[in-house]
């Protein structure tokens, strides 16, 4: 009796264990890892405690340029492996909660397995995609239920570069890689 109950507490321990570092890395709508909706700017030290922290932040409303770019905060593992961008949704402002996050690890991935690595099968595969549109230089794919976009290099749609084709899900090849991942906080 006692080495079945010793058996189950391995295997629940076990089980725990896996769980709690796949959430690590799990991507869905209003989730990235331990990231969601709710995150303010302040708590990113305290979840990424092992990790490194860049920030370059922008001048704000008050700064003397009319075109400001946004806070952003680069994750990068001790190692020195990009894991994410963050951009909060209010610029000078750790009080602000997450306006989006460029994913740059493949190991954070969806249920289905979308990650930064995934082809274009991949995506069109286990996603519904909402719309597509086009840029100078990629196709940005739309996919509501992760209220996510994917871009794609137009090199990877056999397009020219500064042509503002339009793009339907058929012109895709298949094995066209992912140039963007980006999930916003919306």
């Amino acid at each position: 009796m006692r080495k079945l109950f010793n058996t189950i507490l391995i295997v629940s321990i076990s089980i725990l264990f896996v769980q709690c570092g796949k959430d690590k890395y799990t991507i869905s709508k209003g989730k990235v890892g331990e990231l969601t909706t709710e995150t303010t700017i302040e708590q990113l030290d305290k979840i990424f405690a092992k990790d490194s922290i860049v920030k370059i932040l922008s001048e704000g409303a008050k700064g003397n340029y009319s075109f400001q770019d946004e806070d952003e905060y680069q994750i990068y593992e001790k190692g020195g492996k990009h894991l994410l961008t963050i951009v909060p949704k209010q610029e000078l402002d750790s009080t602000s909660t997450i306006k989006s996050i460029e994913i740059f690890d493949e190991r954070y991935a969806t249920e289905s397995g979308l990650n930064i690595k995934s082809s274009f099968r991949e995506i069109n595969a286990n996603n519904a995609i909402s719309k597509i549109e086009t840029s100078f230089k990629s196709a940005t794919i739309f996919i509501d239920d992760l209220n996510a976009t994917i871009s794609i290099d137009k090199e990877q749609l056999g397009l020219a570069d500064f042509s503002m084709q339009k793009v339907s899900i058929e012109q895709i090849p298949d094995l066209a890689k992912v140039k963007s991942f980006i999930v916003w906080f919306n």
